[in-house]
């Protein structure tokens, strides 16, 4: 059995397997191995840390970019304000305006009307005053006659225009 031993199968896979293990230690194998491993460790690490980096200046940007929207929304917001303000401020300014412009134009037409009434009146004042004197006269030369008559009568209308002008 002993030599059987020596060939067989199991003995030998052993032995290579052995063998194979020795050749992978000499070799320092499992160190490579091991090495890669580290460093494919450490390459996964620095690719996990520059996400991180990454992650927080996208975070920081899109806080920038927040801030700065509500900036621009309390500017627009204020220049919408002022606009209401001036709009405001202009139809009161143009409404003053035109309520002063017809109080004006009123006041001319209602100085024009009170003119043109005076002149007719004035108007009619002295047609009444030349129809009262032609009367006047005419009565008066009927009734009298002479120097005496035309002397009164020139007194008369004298007194007349002067009482009525």
């Amino acid at each position: 059995m002993e030599g059987e031993s020596f060939f067989n199968a199991e003995f030998w896979a052993g032995v290579a397997f052995l063998g194979f293990i020795a050749l992978l230690m000499y070799y320092k194998v499992p160190g490579m191995m091991t090495k890669a491993l580290d460093d494919r460790a450490a390459g996964v690490r620095k690719e996990l840390e520059e996400a991180r980096k990454l992650r927080d200046e996208a975070a920081a940007l899109l806080a920038d970019y927040k801030a700065r929207q509500a900036g621009a929304q309390k500017e627009a917001d204020a220049i919408l304000a002022r606009a209401k303000q001036e709009t405001a401020a202009l139809a009161a300014e143009g409404k003053a305006s035109l309520s002063e412009m017809l109080a004006r134009r009123t006041k001319l037409a209602e100085d024009k009307i009170a003119r043109a009434q005076d002149q007719a009146t004035a108007e009619v004042r002295s047609a009444a005053i030349d129809a009262a004197v032609s009367a006047a006269h005419g009565i008066i030369g009927e009734k009298l006659n002479g120097d005496a008559g035309h002397d009164l009568v020139a007194r008369g209308i004298a007194d007349v225009r002067a009482k009525l002008s």
